[in-house]
């Protein structure tokens, strides 16, 4: 019975079948990216940080959303651009472990971290006369440390149980390490995990986003109510802002996790979402906030024609 288990600590890559011709342009091509996602997230981090002014709870919870992006890609590129360099076709398990538990932390600290910016503009435009009492300094730091902490517990628990189980496979053919590719190389029970799984799924598709969809309902309500064509301009402009990433986010993810309970789909059409999944959203998402976000777009302009132009 043992010996239908592998053990052994090294898997069989075979998800980046290059030429000796396309190595180079993939390569070229995988770094560029993710260098446009580090420089876009980075200087979205540091026009919140190194201006006071920004130092408001709508931007402080803001400020996890790059660090939550560079988290992700970092997971995803670094793997992928060392991959293609080497064209290595091999990967230690714990290499590949440790992916697929950063993936999902990435993952579900955008779903939380998403939340609680919903949450921020729902005191915010719907009571706003309460806003400075309900989101102080200290309520801030406890969102935002419930925000990870959530995601930390439930990706930890789902990471134990997938480590408790045997496997005997060893080939990945995803772009990338998750769960589900995980789970595919195990030859014992995955009931639990698949349970785990759907509640996770659940958690964070019905009860989070319905939530999200209440919240913004509300505030949609309140602007149109308002009299002040201003307030309401600004309000209506800043839920876009949060909506359009927000949107982004779940058609990407649903189909990713969609996708792999439909068997029949395409292994093409598979990966290509899958990637696009840790790819568009970090670097659309300061993009986005920085031309949709006047006060960022402002700060990041004045940084540019005085830190780096005038010199």
């Amino acid at each position: 019975m043992e010996n239908r288990y592998n053990i052994s600590s090294v898997l069989v890559l075979n998800r980046f079948n290059l030429s000796s011709e396309t190595v180079f342009p993939a390569f070229i091509f995988a770094t560029l990216s993710y260098m446009i996602i580090l420089f876009c997230n980075l200087i979205l981090i540091l026009t919140i940080v190194l201006n006071k002014s920004l130092h408001q709870p709508m931007y402080l919870i803001l400020l996890n959303l790059p660090i939550n992006d560079i988290i992700g890609s970092s997971a995803f590129f670094l793997q992928t651009i060392n991959e293609i360099l080497t064209n290595r076709k091999t990967m230690q398990y714990s290499a590949c472990f440790a992916q697929a538990f950063f993936i999902h932390i990435y993952a579900g600290g955008t779903v939380f971290i998403l939340s609680a910016m919903a949450y921020d503009r729902y005191i915010a435009i719907c009571c706003p006369l309460k806003y400075n009492t309900v989101m102080t300094c200290s309520n801030i730091m406890r969102i935002i440390t419930i925000v990870w902490m959530s995601c930390l517990l439930l990706i930890t628990v789902l990471f134990v149980l997938l480590s408790r189980l045997p496997r005997c496979r060893s080939e990945l053919t995803h772009p990338y390490c998750d769960n589900p590719s995980l789970l595919a190389l195990v030859c014992a029970n995955t009931a639990i995990n698949n349970i785990y799984g759907l509640l996770i799924v659940a958690l964070s598709q019905v009860i989070i986003n319905g939530m999200m969809l209440y919240t913004y309902l509300q505030i949609l309500v309140a602007c149109f109510r308002s009299k002040r064509s201003d307030t309401k301009a600004k309000a209506l402009q800043t839920c876009a802002t949060h909506l359009t990433v927000f949107l982004l986010l779940e058609c990407l993810g649903l189909f990713t996790i969609i996708s792999y309970r439909i068997k029949n789909i395409s292994p093409h059409l598979r990966w290509f979402m899958g990637v696009s999944t840790l790819v568009v959203p970090p670097t659309l998402n300061p993009i986005i906030y920085g031309l949709k976000t006047k006060e960022i777009k402002v700060k990041v302009v004045h940084f540019f024609r005085n830190k780096i132009f005038s010199s």
